[in-house]
């Protein structure tokens, strides 16, 4: 049964004393640990967005970079999330990581890098990756799984004799963050809480019941 089905989190604990105090530098070494441990997808996040009625859609995207400005990941621009945020640009962003017990919830504002800088990531990828990019109308209606296997296979005829370069509707936003929240799970429900919210002055740091 659903009901019964529960876990007993017991790995560690989350302390005031001995939390960075720059979440950047917080989320970043709970980050690492995540990816040292091997789990599945250690950098997928669910990212939700508003869409024009204000109803929030939620799905899951890839972290590609962290720096000391923010989140980045990729996407179709003309998908239903780039639309949405071209619209309204406040999003979140939660991360679970099951082997270290942990979650991290981030809310911030998104925007669009450079060309140039998602250009130079688009070039990195896989061609599998690149050409995908191509044959996929993210978002919009198809009438069979067909249709894309005929865009990838005429992109692929296509660049075996033109140089490969990136759709103009694909590219990187970066979420710059302005609240985390970083979650311990604890033995009995009572899991550890503890708030960034940034502020004129700075970060401020609140802990919070579970």
């Amino acid at each position: 049964m659903l009901r019964d089905i529960r876990t007993n989190y017991q790995k560690s604990g989350l302390d005031e004393n001995t939390l960075n105090k720059d979440p950047f530098a917080q989320f970043n070494c709970w980050l690492k640990e995540a990816i040292d441990g091997k789990g599945l997808d250690p950098t997928a996040m669910i990212l939700s967005t508003i869409d024009q009625n204000g109803n929030p859609e939620s799905r899951v995207v890839l972290l590609k970079e962290f720096t000391s400005d923010g989140l980045v990941f990729f996407t179709n621009y003309n998908s239903k999330k780039g639309r949405q945020i071209a619209v309204n640009h406040n999003v979140s962003v939660v991360f679970f990581w099951a082997e270290t017990e942990r979650q991290v919830r981030i809310k911030g504002i998104a925007q669009k890098i450079s060309e140039s800088d998602s250009e130079a990531y688009y070039l990195s990828r896989p061609l599998e990756s690149q050409l995908g990019a191509w044959a996929s109308p993210q978002s919009q209606i198809i009438n069979s799984r067909e249709v894309l296997d005929q865009n990838y296979s005429q992109y692929l005829q296509y660049f075996q004799s033109k140089e490969m370069k990136k759709p103009p509707y694909w590219g990187g936003f970066l979420i710059r963050p302005q609240y985390f929240e970083f979650w311990q799970g604890r033995e009995n429900r009572l899991h550890d809480r503890i708030e960034f919210q940034l502020q004129d002055q700075g970060w401020t740091i609140k802990r919070l019941s579970p």
